[in-house]
C-alpha cells in the first residue's frame, strides 16, 4: 500500500523557527514570555525552548495586538484577559442551555 504525501505536524518547536515564522527576533518572543503569563515553553535542562502550536497561537494573537493593532503591552494584556473572560462566559452559557434543554425534554416527556 502507497502512504500520500501528508505534512507532519512537530509537536515543539524551537525559538529559532517561532520568531522566523512570526519575523521577529528570538530576543522579543524571550521579552514577550517575561510579560505574558498565556506563554508557557516547555525547557530542557539546559534551559532551551520548545514551543507547542497552543504557544504559537498566543504569539501570534500578541503579535497582532501589538504589532498590527498598535496596543501598548498593558493593552494586549488587557486584550488577552478579556478573551479568556469570554471563553468562559461562552462555557457558562452552553452550560446553562444545555441544563434548560434537559428541563425541557424531560417536561415534553412528562406530557
Amino acid at each position: 500500500m502507497l502512504m500520500e504525501e501528508t505534512e507532519f505536524i512537530k509537536l515543539y518547536y524551537s525559538i529559532g523557527e517561532v520568531s522566523e515564522k512570526l519575523g521577529v527576533n528570538t530576543s522579543l518572543i524571550r521579552f514577550w514570555e517575561k510579560e505574558f503569563k498565556e506563554i508557557k515553553p516547555k525547557k530542557n535542562e539546559r534551559g532551551k525552548r520548545y514551543y507547542t502550536a497552543s504557544d504559537i497561537q498566543v504569539l501570534q494573537k500578541i503579535y497582532h495586538l501589538v504589532k498590527e493593532e498598535g496596543h501598548t503591552l498593558q493593552g494586549a494584556r488587557d486584550a488577552m484577559g478579556s478573551h479568556s473572560s469570554a471563553e468562559k462566559n461562552l462555557a457558562d452559557i452552553k452550560l446553562n442551555l444545555q441544563n434548560i434543554r434537559e428541563k425541557l425534554m424531560k417536561l415534553e416527556q412528562e406530557l
